[in-house]
């Protein structure tokens, strides 16, 4: 029975880093680019976009897609960025434990 009552005590201080975790991703801003940087997104370590900064020799009336694009890009990188992120420190967490396929922590 000490295992089990090991296992669970195990459980509940990975539950309380991972509660850590989670607050310290909230805060963790990541940068992404496209267009050779002229459009830069800020993304924080959940996913939400903080900032967008264009550089105004884009802008074009006649040609709206090319911007949007490059928006697009540039928040796929930022995402990029912040899953490589959330892995590194997931790894740190779970001390190298492989998650079955397709689950995703701490979302």
């Amino acid at each position: 029975m000490k295992n089990i009552g090991q296992m669970v005590k195990q459980a509940q201080e990975l539950q309380e880093r991972m509660s850590a975790m989670q607050a310290e991703l909230a805060k963790h801003e990541v940068e992404g680019a496209s267009g050779a940087g002229m459009i830069k997104v800020v993304v924080t370590g959940k996913g939400e976009l903080r900032k967008v900064k264009i550089d105004p020799s884009l802008i074009d009336p006649k040609e709206p897609e090319v911007l949007e694009d490059l928006i697009v890009a540039a928040v796929n990188d930022a995402r990029a960025k912040v899953e490589a992120h959330v892995a590194a420190e997931m790894g740190k967490l779970t001390g190298g434990l492989q998650l079955p396929p397709g689950m995703k922590l701490p979302f």
